[in-house]
């Protein structure tokens, strides 16, 4: 373990996922493994008329850094928009890719700032989520529907 990568506030945040369990009915789910470490993320989500997040259930099985990200995720998600969240994670996507940009742009996200080092595993990352994926609109026009990938 990498003392530089696996610091306190990463262990801290893995400890604490808000939102840490399945939504009964939710209006779309994803799950996502990373082949590189074996991390799982399930996801189920449920949006307002307005593409807004409702209701969010995590099932996290992954490394200290994936909870970290779900709890970062989780504890600042409801109420925003769809959009928003597409945003969020490409914008955090690019800085693990590329380095690009800074990661002020969601409370707290600095904290994973050691894990640009490590970027070439975490293309894949759970945060990568099929769910989050354009069109947007899919969500918010069929509340009913599942995704699942």
């Amino acid at each position: 373990m990498s003392a530089s990568l696996y610091n306190t506030d990463i262990l801290r945040l893995a400890a604490s996922i808000p939102h840490h369990q399945r939504l009964a009915e939710p209006h779309a789910s994803a799950e996502k493994r990373t082949a590189v470490c074996g991390s799982r993320v399930i996801a189920d989500v449920k949006v307002d008329g307005e593409g807004r997040l409702v209701a969010l259930g995590l099932e996290v099985r992954a490394c200290a850094l994936g909870q970290a990200s779900a709890s970062l995720l989780a504890a600042h998600a409801l109420g925003k928009p769809v959009d928003d969240l597409i945003v969020a994670r490409d914008r955090l996507m690019a800085y693990l890719s590329a380095g690009e940009g800074d990661l002020e742009f969601w409370p707290g996200l600095s904290v994973l700032s050691p894990a640009q080092a490590y970027r070439r595993g975490m293309r894949r990352s759970p945060c990568r989520s099929k769910l989050w994926r354009k069109p947007s609109q899919r969500l918010r026009a069929d509340g009913g529907s599942r995704i699942t990938h």
